[in-house]
């Protein structure tokens, strides 16, 4: 018996990440191919039917407009750079319009983002680009947001982006038409390793800090999960079970510099996050990065960036 052709739209917005686009789409060609029939159908969309440039100023052609869904059975909103800046009211009112008539709806990259902000993710788990999560989280608090590589929820399905949207396909293919299928999929694209989805987004940090220190580990975790109500350096030091002096010595030994500035980086580049990304005023920003006042955020932002935090929003 010849299976029903599921039928997918892929919605490509200006700037859109080329890389998470073609691990989405890629398996599916590969499965048809696999399985010897066509189980997978796509079509490329735009806001307008126009070519849209992707991030890496390829010009792509498409095959129509928002439009253009008649028998579409899911859509997946492709999209790239800063998510914060695009505003498009047409898609917005589009996404609930296809929401509601039952499709599923997937975002990949800065999609899910872009999903959230039209409310068809509310109730939802998701996930997101690391780069997006702070000022996903503070944005969009009815949303379930989990830090894996994808989330599949009912007919939702956010994935972080890069090739990650690789494992998530071989989730959708295989609870469609089996593991086998699947596992088959991944071997074409030489995946010698399909990651599940509650999988880590990031290197660890031994390979990010390219430092292998089980205490400035320690250490730096709960810097990283400490952003808003920083922890005092008797906490920092009791996390890692060492004294208050050992503290400085071992960032400096390691890392070059002492507890105290890495960790404030550490919520300036938070708060950069959300300058960029999100609307809140200057004084919640600072607030959600653990700084006194706003004056002592903006000092310490001026030493760090050579700018103020309100010429981020210029």
């Amino acid at each position: 018996m010849m299976q029903k052709v599921s039928r997918i739209g892929f919605v490509l917005l200006p700037g859109f990440a080329m890389m998470s686009c073609s691990s989405a789409l890629e398996p599916l060609r590969a499965a048809n191919i696999l399985a010897g029939e066509e189980l997978y159908g796509w079509r490329l969309l735009s806001l307008d039917g126009a070519p849209v440039v992707a991030s890496n100023r390829l010009r792509v052609e498409v095959d129509g407009a928002l439009d253009d869904v008649e028998g579409l059975d899911t859509i997946i909103v492709c999209a790239g750079g800063n998510p914060a800046e695009f505003d498009d009211a047409r898609l917005w009112r589009w996404l609930r319009a296809v929401a509601r008539r039952g499709l599923t709806l997937g975002g990949v990259s800065a999609g899910p983002y872009l999903l959230a902000r039209a409310g068809v993710l509310d109730g939802y788990r998701a996930t997101v680009h690391w780069e997006h999560a702070a000022a996903f989280a503070e944005e969009f608090t009815r949303v379930e947001l989990r830090s894996s590589l994808f989330e599949a929820d009912r007919n939702r399905l956010t994935c972080a982006g890069g090739v990650a949207a690789l494992d998530m396909m071989h989730h959708v293919i295989g609870e469609a038409h089996g593991f086998a299928l699947a596992r088959a999929v991944g071997d074409w694209f030489l995946q010698a390793h399909v990651r599940p989805g509650e999988g880590e987004q990031r290197l660890g940090l031994p390979e990010r800090l390219g430092v292998r220190n089980a205490r400035l580990e320690r250490i730096i975790d709960m810097m990283e999960s400490r952003i808003e109500s920083p922890a005092t350096r008797e906490e920092l030091a009791q996390a890692a079970q060492i004294s208050l002096r050992q503290i400085d010595r071992l960032f400096a030994e390691h890392l070059g510099m002492g507890a105290e500035a890495y960790y404030q980086n550490i919520r300036l580049t938070r708060a950069r996050e959300l300058l960029r990304q999100t609307n809140l005023p200057i004084t919640e920003v600072a607030m959600a990065t653990g700084f006194s006042s706003a004056s002592h955020f903006s000092r310490a932002y001026r030493r760090k960036y050579a700018r103020a935090p309100r010429e981020e929003r210029v």
